[in-house]
């Protein structure tokens, strides 16, 4: 199964850092994985989003209004396969 990771954000440079933290999460997981990066308001409406950046697994908001580190992420995306 492969992982959707979507990075929500207007593209400031935390955006940017999550964004990079999330490739480096699922580089070191070795799964197959889709990280993208969504900066259109709607879709954080659409998420309930009102704090960015967000972190998205699988259509499911994992974390809103920080920058989580690679080892964060890691953490969120075992979960998330465990499931």
């Amino acid at each position: 199964m492969e992982l959707s990771v979507k990075v929500l954000g207007s593209g400031c440079a935390k955006c940017g850092k999550l964004a990079e933290n999330a490739q480096a999460a699922v580089a070191q997981l070795g799964i197959p994985a889709t990280v993208e990066k969504v900066t259109d308001v709607a879709q954080f409406e659409r998420y309930g989003v009102l704090f960015t950046p967000a972190l998205v697994v699988n259509e499911k908001v994992v974390s809103a209004g920080r920058v989580l580190s690679p080892a964060q992420i890691v953490s969120l995306l075992t979960t998330t396969l465990a499931e």
